[in-house]
Formats: C-alpha cells, structure tokens, sequence
C-alpha cells in the first residue's frame, strides 16, 4: 500500500472514531513548541541525531502534518528543543 493510501486511510480513521480532534491538538502542540524555541525541522533532526535517533526533516514534517507520532517521538522531540515542561490548558 502506498504512503499516501495508508495516509488516506488513516484519515477516514480517525474522523470515523472522534480522534482528529486530538490529532489535531497534537500537531498544533508540537508545531507551537518548535516555533517557541525557533527549530526548525532540520536543526531538530540533527538534534535528534545527536540523541541516537536517525530522523530526516521530511520525516519529522510528515509526523507532525499528520497530528500522529507515538509517544516516544514527541518525548525525544521536546528533550531535544530543551522543553521543560507540557502545558496540558494550552491544548485548547
């Protein structure tokens, strides 16, 4: 199945479930976070390097457009551009 069948699935998914929602959350969290500290998906993927994790900026940018990466993603993401702290109000 191609990537962008897969995608496409995913996405009747999650609006047939009531996660997009929250996908969609996930996205404008990280998204807002990597803006805060000004890292770009390139500089992120270095950092991430650093920390053993082999990512590329398309890969990182198809993540974070989808609203869905697991968990540990968005950990290794926040310890890389020095967040402190997860600010649950801000969700919305």
């Amino acid at each position: 199945m191609s990537d962008n069948r897969v995608s496409q699935v995913t996405e009747a998914r999650l609006e047939t479930d009531g996660r997009k929602d929250w996908a969609l959350k996930a996205k404008r969290y990280i998204k807002r976070e990597l803006k805060y500290k000004s890292v770009t998906y390139e500089e992120l993927a270095n950092r991430l390097k650093t920390m053993g994790i082999d990512e590329t900026s398309g890969s990182i940018s198809m993540k974070i457009a989808r609203g869905l990466y697991p968990t540990w993603f968005f950990f290794a993401v926040m310890r890389a551009i020095g967040a402190e702290e997860m600010r649950f109000r801000d969700l919305g």
